[in-house]
Parts: C-alpha cells; sequence; structure tokens
C-alpha cells in the first residue's frame, strides 16, 4: 500500500472531526472555563465477574477494570501498557511486534481462549486494538463457571465503544520513540432517526520501536452501530479491522545455557539480516448483540462475534550455539555467539467463533430473593498453518551483528491446512440468593463438553479428544456495611493443555484438557472516595513443563498461594493508584527433587505498582504524574537454577488542559524507565527458554482534541 494511501482514511476522519456541525456548537456549548485534563473514572461495574449485572464491590471474584477515561489520561495505547498497572500481571514472552501475551496470578493466559471481546473468544496472535475499546476487564483466577475454557489465571476481556447519545468528536496524536508517530479519531453520535446511533474509530501508527530496526506500520478502523427497534428491543452490531506489519524483536538465551547474558543493549535487533522480513497480521471482527426486555424482571439476551485473523511470519531466529565445543542447545556461546535460523510461516489462520444466549431474571420463593440466570454457548476454534521453515543460515553474535546469508534452496512453508479444531458446547446457571439483608449466595455450575481434533504434522495423522466437564462455582458474600462487604469462593476450571514445542522428544503432542481448582476470600469497599480490594487465594493445576529427557510432560501439580492489594482513588487533586501481590508459586509431587518445592519460573514473590496523578492549585489546567513499579527476582528454569534479578523502574508525566475556541486540548509528556535501568521484564520457558530485556528510558508527547 503505497504510503498516500495508507493514511487517507484517518485522514477523512479527521477532517469530519474537525468539521463540527453548526447545531453541535450553539446547541451542545461547551462551558468556557479552563479545563485540568480529563478526569480518572474507577470503573464499577465489569460484565465478567459473572452474568448478573452487578458492581464490582458486589461480585466475589477479583476484578480490575481500565475506563477509556483512564486509558486517555495515562496514555495507553496497548493492552501491555494498561496491564502494567496491574500487580497481579506478568508478560509471558511479550516480545516487540509479535502479539501480547501474560501470565496473571503467575499463570499464562491461553491465546485461543483467555482473550475476549464483549465475553466472546478472540485470537491473542497479534497486538489487540484498543480505539474501538471502551474498557478492559481482567478477571483474575480460576474463571470456569463464567468461561469455561480458560488458564487458571483468569480472563481479559475487550469492552466495544458503543454510540453516544449526543456527539462526540475527539482526535488524538502522539510522537514518542525514535520517531513513532500515532494518530486516531473517536466519532460517535445519533442519526436524524435517533433510533440509531454510530460510533467510528480510525487509527494509523508508524512504528519505530526502541529495538533499533523493530519497526512496521499499523492502521485500523471500526464501526459500532445501535438500532432500538423498540423500547424492549436493542440490536447492536459491531465491525473491525486491523492490517499491522512490524519486524520482531526476538529473546535471549541464556549463556551456556547455565549463565544470564551481560552488557545486553535491549535496543539490539537480534533478527537484524538484510533478509529479514516483517511479521505481517490482519485482524477482524465481526459481533452482533440482541437484548429483549420481556418484562420489567425478566430480559433476554444473544451475543456472537466472528474473530478472524491472518498472519507471514518471518524470522532471523536464534537459537543455540554450535560455535563452541559439543555445542548448546539451548544456550548462547561464552563470547555471544548464537546460530540463526531461517525462520517462516505463511498464511497462519485462526477463526474462531461463538455466540451465547441467556435469560436472566428476577423473583421471590418466600423470604429468599433470587436473579437467576441461565443459558447455553458455544464456540470453535480453527487454526490452520503449514510445515514451518526452520533452516541453519549462520551465525551471529548479541554484542557484534554479523551478516548471513538466508538459508540455502529458497525454501517456503508448506502447504496450509486446517491442523486444529475444537467446538466448546456448553450450558450454565447461576443464581444469586439473598438469605437475609446482608448475606447473599453465588451458587453457577456450568456443562462443558469439548471435541477436539489436532494433526500437528501431517505425515502423523489427526488425534482426537472428547470429553465432558462440570465447572463449579460457589461464594458466599457478607455485607458488612452497604458499602463494604467480604467473600469467600470455590471455583473449578479447566484449561487446555500444552503442545510439546519444537526440539522436544515429543515434539507437537497434546497433553489434553487441564483441571484447575481456586479457594480465595476476599473483601472489597469503598472507604470515602478510595476503592479498596484485598484477596487470599490459593490455585492449583497439574504441572506441565520439558523434563530432564527433553520431553514435554504434565507431572505433579503446581500450587500458587497469594496475597493481592489494591486501591485506587479516582476524583480530587490527587487521584491515585496502588496494587501489590505476594505470590508463592511452587512445583509440588512430581516425585523428583530437581523439581519439588522449586519455585514456578517467570514468577516473582513481590511485586508492586503506584500511580499518582496531582492537579497544582497554582497552575488551573497541569497535572504532574509519577509511576513506580517494582518486581522481585524471578526463575528462569523449573529446577531454579539461574534466577533474574529484581527491579525498580520510575516514569515521570504531566498533562495540561486548556480551551481553544470551543474546544477542550490536552496535552501530555511523559517519560517511561526514568532513570534508564536495565532489566529483564519477561523470562520464559517457550522455546527452548528466552529472556526479554525491559523497555530503556523513552518519551512520548501527545495532544487530543475533544469538539
Amino acid at each position: 500500500m503505497k504510503p498516500v494511501l495508507q493514511y487517507s482514511l484517518l485522514a477523512c476522519a479527521v477532517a469530519q472531526a474537525f468539521a463540527v456541525p453548526a447545531h453541535a456548537q450553539t446547541t451542545d456549548a461547551i462551558p468556557s472555563v479552563v479545563v485540568s485534563g480529563s478526569k480518572w473514572t474507577v470503573s464499577d461495574r465489569a460484565s465478567i465477574g459473572g452474568f448478573a449485572d452487578m458492581a464490582i464491590v458486589d461480585t466475589p471474584v477479583s476484578i480490575s477494570a481500565f475506563s477509556r477515561e483512564q486509558m486517555q489520561d495515562l496514555s495507553i495505547r496497548s493492552a501491555t501498557d494498561a496491564l502494567a498497572y496491574d500487580a497481579s500481571v506478568g508478560d509471558a514472552y511479550n516480545a516487540v511486534g509479535y502479539a501480547e501475551q501474560f501470565s496473571v496470578r503467575g499463570f499464562m493466559l491461553n491465546p485461543n481462549s483467555g482473550y475476549r471481546k464483549d465475553g466472546i473468544v478472540i485470537s491473542a496472535d497479534t497486538q489487540i486494538p484498543l480505539e474501538n475499546k471502551e474498557r478492559l476487564e481482567l478477571l483474575k483466577g480460576v474463571a470456569g463457571m463464567q468461561a469455561g475454557l480458560a488458564a487458571p489465571g483468569g480472563i481479559l476481556n475487550f469492552v466495544t465503544k458503543r454510540p453516544t447519545s449526543s456527539d462526540l468528536r475527539s482526535v488524538t496524536v502522539e510522537a514518542r520513540e525514535r520517531g513513532t508517530l500515532y494518530g486516531a479519531v473517536d466519532l460517535g453520535g445519533r442519526f436524524e432517526d435517533k433510533r440509531f446511533g454510530y460510533r467510528v474509530n480510525a487509527a494509523a501508527e508508524r512504528l519505530r520501536s526502541y529495538v533499533d530496526g523493530a519497526d512496521g506500520k499499523r492502521q485500523f478502523v471500526s464501526g459500532a452501530f445501535d438500532w432500538q427497534i423498540s423500547p424492549d428491543a436493542l440490536l447492536q452490531l459491531d465491525a473491525d479491522f486491523q492490517h499491522k506489519e512490524q519486524v520482531t524483536a526476538p529473546g535471549y538465551q541464556l549463556i551456556r545455557g547455565v549463565e544470564l547474558p551481560r552488557g545486553v543493549n535491549p535496543k539490539t535487533l537480534l533478527n537484524a539480516q538484510p533478509w529479514t522480513k516483517p511479521v505481517d497480521t490482519d485482524s477482524a471482527n465481526v459481533g452482533l448483540r440482541f437484548d429483549y426486555r420481556l418484562n420489567a424482571d425478566w430480559r433476554a439476551t444473544v451475543t456472537a462475534n466472528k474473530h478472524w485473523f491472518k498472519r507471514d511470519d518471518y524470522t532471523a531466529f536464534p537459537y543455540g550455539c554450535s560455535n563452541e565445543g559439543d555445542g548448546y542447545y539451548p544456550g548462547y556461546c561464552s563470547n555471544g555467539d548464537y546460530d540463526v535460523y531461517d525462520y517462516q510461516s505463511v498464511g497462519e489462520r485462526r477463526t474462531p467463533f461463538g455466540v451465547q444466549a441467556q435469560v436472566q431474571g428476577r423473583f421471590a420463593t418466600g423470604a429468599l430473593r433470587h436473579v437467576l440466570t441461565a443459558g447455553i454457548g458455544y464456540a470453535e476454534r480453527h487454526n490452520s498453518w503449514g510445515d514451518y521453515v526452520y533452516d541453519y543460515a549462520g551465525y551471529s553474535n548479541i554484542y557484534q551483528n554479523l551478516v548471513v546469508d538466508p538459508a540455502p534452496g529458497n525454501p517456503s512453508t508448506g502447504p496450509v491446512s486446517e491442523r486444529f479444531t475444537e467446538r466448546e458446547r456448553s450450558l450454565f446457571v447461576q443464581d444469586i440468593l439473598t438469605l437475609t439483608p446482608d448475606l447473599t449466595l453465588h451458587a453457577g455450575l456450568r456443562y462443558t463438553r469439548i471435541d477436539s481434533t489436532q494433526t500437528p504434522e501431517l505425515a502423523l495423522g489427526p488425534t482426537s479428544n472428547k470429553d465432558s466437564w462440570l465447572l463449579p462455582s460457589a461464594s458466599l458474600v457478607y455485607g458488612i456495611t452497604p458499602r463494604w462487604n467480604v467473600y469467600g469462593t470455590v471455583a473449578y476450571g479447566l484449561q487446555s493443555g500444552g503442545v510439546a514445542e519444537m526440539e522436544t522428544t515429543n515434539q507437537n503432542q497434546d497433553l489434553g484438557p487441564n483441571r484447575s481448582k481456586q479457594f480465595e476470600l476476599g473483601t472489597k469497599g469503598n472507604f470515602g472516595d478510595v476503592a479498596l480490594s484485598a484477596a487470599l487465594f490459593q490455585i492449583s493445576t497439574g504441572l506441565e513443563y520439558v523434563n530432564a529427557a527433553n520431553t514435554f510432560v504434565r507431572n505433579g501439580k503446581q500450587m500458587h498461594r497469594g496475597f493481592e492489594l489494591a486501591a485506587q482513588r479516582g476524583s480530587g487533586a490527587l487521584t491515585y493508584g496502588a496494587t501489590l501481590m505476594a505470590l508463592r508459586a511452587k512445583q509440588q509431587d512430581t516425585g523428583n527433587a530437581l523439581y519439588d518445592g522449586k519455585r514456578v519460573t517467570n514468577v516473582p514473590e513481590l511485586k508492586t505498582t503506584l500511580w499518582a496523578d496531582y492537579a497544582l492549585p497554582m497552575v488551573p489546567g497541569l497535572k504532574l504524574s509519577g509511576q513506580w513499579q517494582y518486581a522481585g527476582k524471578k526463575s528462569f528454569d523449573p529446577q531454579n537454577t539461574v534466577y533474574v534479578p529484581g527491579y525498580h523502574v520510575f516514569g515521570l508525566g504531566a498533562a495540561y488542559g486548556m480551551k481553544m475556541g470551543a474546544t477542550n486540548v490536552t496535552l501530555r509528556a511523559r517519560v517511561d524507565n526514568l532513570f534508564d535501568k536495565f532489566y529483564w521484564r519477561d523470562v520464559t520457558q517457550q522455546l527452548g527458554g528466552y529472556l526479554l530485556p525491559g523497555v530503556p528510558r523513552t518519551f512520548r508527547v501527545s495532544a487530543q482534541f475533544d469538539f
């Protein structure tokens, strides 16, 4: 696509935003006062805690939510930016230019089932755009009853923006490190026939990553439309499309497989070869929702979403050392040499589809009051790929890049075919019983049937798995005061089993579904204008790892016991948020002293985040902000032979709000990693074990125009 055309859609949208209709300027006049930047809105509701529309404080699970206002005020452009403010979340092979992947409470979210759009599964194999998202919702912990198939860490739900009741015109432009340029528009309102509403978002981005050479571009467009068919019936439709291409930045391996690399520059691109190509992705969604109010107490809802994802994956992949002794696999040589492989996987596709229908109502049986939800769900996931190219091309060095020729023979990906199919059928019911004015029981049950077929290698033929599970959940909630609750929850979950990675003895073997169980005691409430929550939890599930024989196995269990604490104030001159997670994640019952009692990899025992904004009274419109994050040391390997040191990272920011005629303007500036601290932010055992450096000191400036 020629550069002159890449941003044409965005330019048209910007022009439309500035062309505010005359009647909007008169009938919806903006008060002529100095504004102090956007106010944080603490999200007090979330749709993923259960099936009933309840405030977060009344929901007996741990939930954090990021509102659109928070994302604007914190210059959040990605889920990675947002989740850095929650201490319960960590990166999980979250490589620049590839896909955003996270762990919650020490468990990696499954990219096939852990990420949702309006409650329906989508693929997380690329950056999920935020331009058309009203809110991010994170349910932490086992979510079998709410979601069915999901990793024990929880689910991340992206809530789509809906049409506004009055005209909305907003434009944001931003510049970041190494010349990254970003622009976005947000348009909303009602048509002349007020039964119909619209919300249009568009964005374009020239990507110049802090990793030298990991460059690319991104374009996004979306539309959401409402039709109020009658006072009791509402139909909603939304669609979006994103194209992104960016050179990916692979991680580092241990020196000789036993020692952390030293003197590493986080800006170095190990993928820097003349024949390197960007990872090219397209993703799209079409969503539909129909709400019908049957009467004053009962309503029916149907929600569906179809997701399309395509990726052409190219990497000069760093793996192992063949230049020293008998070699190290995995591992780099003593002098930093590493083998370079020509990796290609062209035509990968993911096409999940999901639909859910439910009825919900209120009634009483004697002195008991009920909120009953019953429904059915269906989801299918289809993953297609070809036999990938993974050919040795030469070697390079982590300190001095060496140019190598591409693998000989002009290799290419084999024919693309469907290699993984999964169908999930479920029935669910939940009853919230008010036993006394202060005591409620939340009891839910999901019946889930999974039919899956996998063909990792065509020559091996398909393997199938069919089974069904009951996933119960029960909670008691006691209201100490009208604004303060305590709760206890027992929940069961189910996650897809791991698949043996390349270079293992059972490469591509699927271990099958894995059960999990959680106990949680928590409290939530409001102390004045501060929202507080705390939770004690224990989660257990089968332990999966590559053993000493280089075989991927499920053996024993991993037990995660932890404590979470969160506080947030969203109003007043001083606004702030703080989160903390203390976690003991241990491997147990493997029967092998190499693993039993050892810490689970990539999980710090303590992680904290703190951020604050202060509106200076002597300079109306000016706000100063600061951020601090701490993470303790983490184990690199299941045997705990190598640890990655902990780190502190600080950031500063400022925002200034002013009026330009009838337009609200907010200028923002921010510096991350203020002291340019080097740290390993992400370690993983995937693909043989890799470490990813943290982001060095970076700057960003932006301007937001609201009409």
